[in-house]
């Protein structure tokens, strides 16, 4: 039975079976195009009816020793450790009218799965942007307003190296606490002949790559306490997202209503594989 709770809100559009496909299209597209985090960690496919639990094994650091001629190996014993990624199920509804079908003048269809994809994909970016305040490895203080500079990112990048993480590193950040940095880099924004990395600031308004670290920015890292946002800069391997079910869309007609609930669900889990593969930065999320 539909679920009749949605009549003070209906959103609105008919029969909407032969219209998902471009729903999801869509929805899957503007998730693709907004979504960072994804692309910027180890990805797992889920296959079906496997379980809510993802087990990944994780090796430790061998190491060889030099031997002598005529001289038997001794035996080295692996062993693994294990993460494990608890999945998990997130879903947005929607009630769509036949009256608005029929009268709306924007692209219906297009608003839906724009609206979808960046709902889903934003709730999975700060999933794994929750998981930066896990790493034990900090750097610029721990909270508080201090904002970050340049020597924080080779110092983060000093660290990763230190620890034989295997790059290349990337560096998500909040757009505000990232100001600062491209300030002092610009010379507080009236450099015009700077290097490279201070033009593409001055021109773009972002950094490509600094101390062998590639800049990302997002909103989507929740502010941890008054004016202290928690960033990172890790390597692929720090985090792992395991994704059961990309983004479904589904639909039960409501006759009464003349209206159709639009259903959007995804199932996925996120978790922290390797602890010393990433870096957290505490950075002021102020201008």
């Amino acid at each position: 039975m539909a679920n009749m709770d949605n009549t003070l809100n209906p959103t609105t559009i008919s029969t909407l079976s032969n219209l998902i496909s471009p729903i999801v299209q869509e929805a899957l597209f503007v998730a693709s195009e907004t979504s960072i985090m994804r692309g910027l960690v180890r990805n797992y496919a889920v296959p079906a009816n496997s379980g809510k639990l993802l087990q990944v094994p994780i090796y430790g650091t061998q190491t060889a020793a030099d031997v002598s001629e005529a001289t038997d190996l001794a035996n080295t014993a692996i062993t693994t450790s294990e993460k494990t990624i608890l999945l998990k199920e997130i879903g947005i509804m929607t009630t769509l009218t036949d009256y608005a079908r029929n009268t709306a003048t924007s692209n219906v269809i297009a608003d839906l799965g724009k609206l979808f994809g960046e709902a889903i994909s934003k709730k999975i970016d700060t999933d794994l942007t929750a998981l930066f305040s896990g790493f034990s490895q900090s750097l610029n203080g721990s909270g508080g307003n201090n904002e970050l500079t340049v020597e924080d990112l080779f110092k983060a990048y000093a660290t990763l190296k230190q620890n034989a993480v295997p790059g290349p590193y990337v560096g998500v950040f909040s757009p505000k606490a990232i100001f600062n940095i491209k300030k002092n880099l610009t010379n507080t924004f009236v450099n015009p002949q700077g290097s490279d990395v201070v033009n593409q600031a001055m021109r773009e308004g972002y950094i490509g790559r600094i101390a062998g670290i590639d800049i990302y920015e997002t909103a989507n890292i929740a502010q941890e306490s008054a004016g202290n946002v928690v960033n990172a800069v890790f390597s692929r391997d720090a985090l792992g997202v395991a994704v059961m079910q990309d983004i479904r869309i589904a639909t039960q007609r409501d006759e009464s209503l003349r209206a159709d609930e639009v259903v959007a669900t995804a199932m996925y889990g996120v978790g922290e594989l390797h602890d010393t593969y990433g870096v957290k930065l505490n950075g002021d999320n102020q201008l």
